[in-house]
């Protein structure tokens, strides 16, 4: 009976354990988890220098058809609201930053592109979909999160960032 109980109680610890080591995964209100990557368009830019600025961060991949679908509808609101003090950070996650590289120069992007080739930040926001889409408000705190996409989530994405740019 003994043996029994302090192996349940050494599975009990290992379970314990093992959940501590797995990455948090984001929730809303939330800090934003920090990071920095290299910019497609030159330099590196880190999470924590946009605070004051509404953020979307979008994780995307080449051979993703909704993020290809969605990249257009991201510009536009870019180039709508990024006087009022909005940001798009497009993270890639593909292997090969060319791929990354050529897509946007395709798509005719206006936003960063940054480029998560060892995949370290789509680890640290526990993707689950492709694309994933975190919003952050200015005091960098996750506002909403959107796993994939469907034609018509840019209302949504347009709502909440003019609820945000309010604040």
């Amino acid at each position: 009976m003994k043996i029994l109980k302090a192996v349940c109680l050494v599975v009990a610890l290992a379970v314990a354990l093992l959940a501590s080591l797995r990455s948090e995964a984001v929730t809303l209100q939330s800090p934003a988890p920090d990071f920095t990557l290299r910019a497609m368009q030159g330099g590196n830019l880190r999470l924590k220098e946009q605070v004051g600025q509404v953020v979307m961060i979008n994780f995307w991949a080449t051979w993703c058809g909704p993020c290809r679908e969605e990249m257009p509808h991201l510009n536009r609101l870019y180039e709508k609201y990024r006087n009022s003090g909005f940001v798009v950070l497009a993270v890639n996650i593909d292997d090969d930053a060319r791929q990354a590289e050529s897509m946007a120069a395709r798509l005719g992007l206006k936003f960063p592109v940054l480029l998560d080739t060892a995949k370290q930040v789509s680890k640290l926001y526990d993707l689950k979909a492709m694309p994933s889409t975190v919003m952050v408000d200015r005091d960098g705190r996750v506002r909403y999160l959107h796993r994939g996409y469907l034609s018509g989530y840019e209302q949504t994405y347009e709502k909440q960032i003019r609820e945000l740019l309010k604040e």
